[in-house]
């Protein structure tokens, strides 16, 4: 009797916890889905009924993708936005540990350094709105209105999350590590890139993608330094399917898809990473 009791109770108890992953499925399946659907869909098969938005294709072709890619010359467009990527990933993952290892070794022993951690990571609370209009006038003094000043200001604006990311990790790695290097001869940089940086790999994999999701999906910055420039990323060659009074919606989920699949691949490579990234440095 009371193992059967047990048992129901244990089993009431996953029913909401089951409903909540069901909803959650749902809310991220169903917009991928309609996302599939219409860019695959000729324009004439679009509606404003919603049941009739939720048929598939009559036919299915590559006819928008073909279209899209013209229209967002999109081999052009998906190099630069690879190359600021990429960069950007690269530069956050050697600067912003470099600051949280300094930082971090030193917060309980100095103020200072605690007073520089509070100073950097209270960036996070400031909008970008406020920084649009002065980022603009003085990357175009330094003449850095290009994908060069985009990179720049990626990483500037990603060290306030990463110092916080990277500061709480290091909690996790002894310093008695640091100690016996230095007691076998090492220099500070030599334990640092021979033994710290190593050991903060999870936490690598975490920064690298929160690093690549926001500057690969990011259009107000390159819109700003870059716009007019005729050199866009992806999302900012997508603008071109909206105009004034329309959206050409089925060329525009065409490319999102396209777009999608580079970073999917890249999330899908680190994810495990990932996962032991936020769990030993977001809540330490």
């Amino acid at each position: 009797m009371n193992s059967k009791s047990t048992f129901k109770i244990g089993g009431s108890k996953n029913v909401p916890i089951t409903v909540l992953l069901l909803i959650g499925c749902l809310t991220v399946f169903f917009p991928l889905y309609m996302t599939v659907i219409i860019a695959f869909k000729r324009p004439t098969e679009m509606t404003n009924d919603i049941f009739g938005a939720l048929k598939p294709p009559a036919q299915w072709s590559l006819e928008n993708f073909s279209q899209a890619m013209q229209i967002t010359d999109f081999w052009h467009s998906l190099l630069n936005s690879l190359v600021i990527t990429l960069c950007t990933v690269a530069l956050c993952v050697l600067i912003h540990p470099l600051a949280a290892y300094a930082i971090g070794r030193n917060m309980k022993r100095r103020k200072l350094y605690k007073y520089a951690y509070l100073y950097l990571v209270s960036g996070m609370f400031v909008p970008f709105a406020i920084l649009m209009m002065p980022e603009a006038k003085q990357t175009a003094l330094l003449h850095l209105a290009n994908w060069g000043g985009v990179i720049v200001l990626y990483v500037v604006f990603y060290l306030p999350m990463n110092l916080m990311l990277y500061t709480g990790y290091l909690k996790n790695v002894p310093l008695s590590l640091d100690e016996a290097a230095y007691v076998d001869g090492a220099s500070v940089w030599a334990a640092y890139w021979h033994i710290i940086f190593p050991n903060m790999k999870p936490m690598h994999a975490t920064v690298a993608v929160l690093a690549a999701l926001g500057a690969w999906n990011d259009v107000m910055t390159p819109l700003i330094l870059m716009g007019g420039s005729g050199s866009n990323t992806l999302p900012l060659a997508q603008l071109n399917f909206q105009s004034q009074f329309s959206t050409n919606y089925n060329l525009a989920f065409a490319s999102y898809l396209l777009a999608l699949i580079p970073i999917l691949i890249f999330y899908l490579i680190c994810q495990k990473q990932i996962i032991n990234g936020v769990i030993n440095g977001a809540i330490k």
